[in-house]
């Protein structure tokens, strides 16, 4: 049973898990929309979405969280111009879609990950 554990590992590190999460986010808030897989797109999803609820805050303090939870453009990427716009939203920032792709490789499920409007 898998109690108390959450999160996927993706058979990495614990380091290499947040730089590999760190640097997919900074992709998602740079391009608006990437297309990866489901089980990365699930994680990823819980993760911005708490970071897009701190980014509404604007104050100094959630912004230095950002920076440091994100590389420095894509936090304030985040904090001046994708919060502002998620302001009246409570909650759902992020839509999966899926596609009837699969990963040559591997044959995972391929989806794409938006911001939603």
């Amino acid at each position: 049973m898998r109690h108390l554990s959450k999160g996927r590992k993706f058979h990495r590190t614990k380091a290499d898990r947040r730089s590999f999460l760190k640097i997919l986010m900074g992709n998602l808030i740079i391009h608006k929309k990437i297309k990866t897989t489901e089980a990365r797109a699930k994680e990823l999803k819980t993760k911005l979405e708490k970071l897009v609820t701190l980014a509404k805050k604007q104050n100094l303090a959630s912004l230095r969280l950002l920076i440091s939870r994100l590389d420095e453009k894509s936090a304030f990427e985040l904090f001046s111009k994708i919060a502002p716009t998620m302001k009246k939203r409570s909650g759902g920032y992020l839509r999966i879609i899926k596609t009837p792709q699969f990963r040559k490789r591997d044959a995972s499920k391929v989806v794409i990950i938006e911001f939603v409007e």
